[in-house]
């Protein structure tokens, strides 16, 4: 039987059309969880049916992937504590404020990306322009998730990187699934669609998980079911 998170609300109507988000519970996932399909099909596809649209979160598929790690397995150089004393710290998370998600930004997306992000994030400071330092850095490096306190553990001593290649991720998930799939990174200040397979509308997705129906905490509600209703 699925049911709502604590706090939730089931149903969401988006210009008229009603949407049911159901979130669905699995076993805790961890790096050694390799296999992300085999997962889907033993919590999610029971519960699918026709038109059904199968949402799942980069965090999941990031550790599925091997890209999460403890957090004192991290070792942050000198550039890395340099720069992540000047980043903006994001409410929704720690991002790239302290050093060793900075160091897994340099590691990801490359030292030479980072520093021309970093400069010009500093240059346009005084004109009180937020958020070019992520921009330039770009998506791979925006994704980077560090401990939190409220994460289910161990995570709340893990940090993560965005899942690798999640619109192909997407795809092939939906040709061998034969419905829909979306990968978000969903916090409870916003939704973003990193990967999507053939025909979906990105924007009425974000629209229906406005409110981030999986939850921020320890839920373990890492899959979801949209359905029209």
């Amino acid at each position: 039987m699925l049911s709502v998170n604590p706090g939730k609300q089931l149903i969401i109507n988006i210009n008229g059309v009603k949407y049911a988000r159901y979130p669905i519970k699995t076993k805790l996932i961890t790096p050694a969880d390799k296999n992300l399909l085999s997962i889907i099909k033993q919590y999610a596809v029971p519960y699918l049916q026709a038109g059904d649209i199968l949402f799942i979160s980069e965090k999941m598929a990031a550790i599925t992937q091997g890209r999460a790690w403890p957090f004192d397995k991290i070792k942050a150089g000198f550039l890395a504590r340099f720069l992540s004393r000047r980043v903006y710290k994001n409410p929704a998370g720690i991002g790239l404020s302290i050093p060793e998600t900075m160091q897994m930004a340099i590691t990801e997306v490359g030292c030479p990306r980072i520093l021309i992000a970093a400069v010009i994030s500093f240059l346009t400071k005084p004109f009180g322009w937020r958020g070019l330092f992520y921009h330039i850095a770009g998506r791979r490096a925006a994704a980077i998730d560090g401990p939190v306190p409220y994460a289910i553990p161990p995570y709340n001593t893990y940090a993560s990187l965005g899942p690798k290649n999640p619109k192909f991720l997407a795809r092939q998930l939906a040709d061998i699934l034969k419905t829909p799939v979306v990968i978000v990174d969903a916090n409870d200040l916003g939704v973003e669609v990193l990967g999507a397979s053939r025909g979906l509308v990105k924007k009425l997705i974000c629209q229906i998980l406005s409110d981030n129906p999986l939850g921020q905490s320890d839920e373990s509600t890492p899959i979801g079911i949209i359905r029209e209703v």
